[in-house]
């Protein structure tokens, strides 16, 4: 989840829903709120910590930061020497994943239906809109947390894409790698913010809508494909914070137009391995769950 939310267009929600522990992650979160102060007063830490599923979530957060702390340097390298063999390897991933996720709804009513094209509509159309330059202050990164971690544990919309579209990323995934803790904790205080009352929604749609809830988030997915598409032509450009002329505005395009526009080469076979071992990756843990 952690080497996932480091790429602008894939989100950590994806890999949890994959990997079979979305729910549990959703109502885990939802669990925790002021309560949890009275809990540790009146029954102590041990039962608290088990009421709160504190070993999964200890597990799962430690994994997340572990990856972005490590792993933050070898995606972006990825991303800017390799791009297509990265996009190619997380189509993959997520076209997969939308097929599991089909698989998943148990019955389609009209309602699901709307839900699965407004969330499919909405998705793409955010992956079309251009950045917008917010300055870098700590009321802008916290609004920012707030905003990113809801679309971060939400199948098919990055957080990091989120960040992209406001100007942050930047900011924040520099702040991640030099350490710069007031940045880090006021984002991280938006973070929490916004998962404490956004898991909350969650979990109410999925004990009272659950096929239409997963209608919504199998929506959502389908229409983050077409920010990971791996061949684009580059429309429009902007400076970043750093003053480095970076991307603003891109359309998906044929391999054979990416090497005649760029002069640079598809990797088509490279993508298409790449696209295949993510399919296969998300059908082999799909296959573990379902046996477990």
């Amino acid at each position: 989840m952690g080497a996932a939310d480091a790429v602008p267009g894939v989100s950590g929600g994806t890999i949890a829903f994959i990997t079979g522990i979305y729910e549990e992650l959703i109502g885990t979160i939802s669990r925790i709120d002021f309560s949890v102060l009275r809990s540790l007063r009146d029954v102590g830490v041990v039962k608290t910590w088990s009421a709160v599923n504190g070993s999964f979530l200890a597990v799962l957060l430690t994994g997340i930061l572990s990856s972005i702390v490590l792993l933050s340097n070898v995606v972006l390298y990825m991303l800017d020497s390799y791009p297509q063999a990265l996009w190619g390897f997380f189509f993959g991933l997520i076209a997969a994943s939308t097929i599991v996720m089909f698989k998943a709804i148990q019955q389609w009513s009209s309602i699901s239906v709307i839900a699965f094209l407004a969330a499919a509509l909405g998705s793409f159309y955010l992956t079309t809109l251009s950045a917008s330059v917010l300055e870098a202050n700590l009321v802008n990164i916290f609004f920012a947390g707030m905003l990113a971690i809801c679309a971060m544990i939400l199948p098919g919309i990055s957080g990091s894409f989120i960040l992209l579209l406001l100007g942050l990323y930047t900011s924040v995934l520099g702040a991640v790698k030099n350490l710069e803790l007031m940045v880090i904790s006021v984002f991280a205080l938006g973070c929490i913010s916004g998962l404490l009352c956004f898991s909350k929604v969650l979990t109410w749609l999925f004990k009272h809508y659950r096929d239409i809830t997963m209608a919504l988030l199998t929506g959502f997915l389908v229409g983050s494909l077409n920010k990971v598409w791996p061949w684009k032509e580059v429309l429009t450009t902007r400076i970043n914070s750093k003053g480095v002329e970076v991307a603003d505005s891109q359309q998906n395009i044929l391999p054979s137009n990416f090497e005649s526009i760029t002069g640079l080469d598809a990797q088509l076979w490279i993508v298409i391995a790449l696209s295949f071992f993510g399919i296969a990756l998300v059908l082999f843990i799909e296959k573990i769950n379902r046996v477990e």
